[in-house]
């Protein structure tokens, strides 16, 4: 096991390792300067000059790249161009918002999918099984933008039973939060559900036709316990997997929803960042973004070795 997380931990630092440079390089050959424009299109060439040099544009592009290299692994990741305050406690800010949301929608596509994709691989070709893979389909079709339109007009409008947007923060309370979360967090959940459920329900079916499926139903055990306890276990890797990259898109992909409800997330932060060319707060949050992933990677191949021990065993 310890030669098994070894080697991915050298993956992981030379994936992020690559990524950072890759994230740096695309960020530098961006047309425009950010000086020019933090100081207005009339702005005298000395004085655009002069914000250059104290916002380090002046210096060569290696000595950039280490510089901001050093600052990430010393949590010094600079000051925003625009907002003029530190770019870390403006992340982190908006981490408080947009990790909890992309937690509670991954919760959300999770029990959907499960339940619908275990279901409909029990009720194989019958009925049950052609209605909620119609759904399904429906589901992967459904844009999450007018998907949440639509929870806002029966939620908000209609029922007046939720805010149509906005985010009073955490200082109101857990369940005021989450209250704030529960509709963007559905209209994230739809599309990923239904993608999910489909991949559940086919790795299901692929288990339900091994010998120790017939071997449980024949020693008595109920179907559902069949499904459930045994069936499930082993089909869970190919759902794993899925489901990693599903979190990954969930937190870098909530920049519509989050404007559609007007939540100050990540993904409105690196929006009005790239309105602004603050380059130094999107080469963080992309950076962060780029990490969270092959963050979420490594912790499924850790778990693949956890589900299946053959995996980790091939891997030596």
């Amino acid at each position: 096991m310890s030669l098994f997380l070894f080697k991915r931990i050298l993956t992981l630092i030379a994936t992020l390792m690559g990524a950072s440079v890759i994230v740096f390089l695309v960020l530098e050959i961006l047309p425009g300067n950010a000086a020019q424009l933090l100081m207005g299109p009339d702005a005298a060439p000395e004085a655009v000059a002069a914000l250059a040099t104290k916002l380090g544009l002046d210096q060569p592009a290696w000595a950039r790249y280490w510089h901001w290299i050093g600052g990430m692994l010393t949590g010094n990741l600079g000051d925003s161009y625009a907002y003029s305050s530190p770019v870390l406690e403006l992340i982190l800010e908006r981490l408080a918002l947009t990790v909890p949301l992309a937690l509670l929608a991954m919760a959300f596509t999770t029990v959907l999918a499960l339940l619908v994709g275990v279901t409909a691989a029990a009720r194989h070709n019958k009925l049950g099984d052609v209605g909620l893979m119609g759904l399904t389909q429906v589901g992967i079709a459904i844009p999450n933008f007018w998907f949440a339109i639509l929870l806002i007009l029966v939620f908000s409008v209609q029922l007046q039973w939720f805010s149509a947007g906005g985010f009073d923060g955490w200082d109101e309370g857990i369940f005021a939060g989450l209250k704030s979360l529960l509709l963007p967090a559905l209209s994230l959940a739809v599309v990923q559900a239904a993608i999910l459920a489909r991949i559940t329900r086919s790795a299901v079916l692929e288990v339900m036709r091994e010998d120790f499926v017939r071997t449980a139903r024949a020693k008595g055990v109920s179907q559902r316990a069949v499904l459930w306890t045994h069936v499930l276990r082993n089909a869970m890797i190919p759902v794993v997997t899925v489901m990693g990259m599903q979190f990954s898109e969930l937190l870098a992909g909530t920049i519509v929803v989050e404007n559609v409800f007007y939540l100050p997330g990540l993904g409105r932060l690196i929006f009005q960042a790239i309105s602004n060319r603050d380059l130094i707060v999107v080469r963080n949050c992309v950076m962060l973004l780029a990490a969270m992933v092959v963050i979420v990677n490594f912790v499924v191949d850790v778990l693949y070795a956890v589900i299946d021990p053959r995996i980790k065993a091939s891997d030596i």
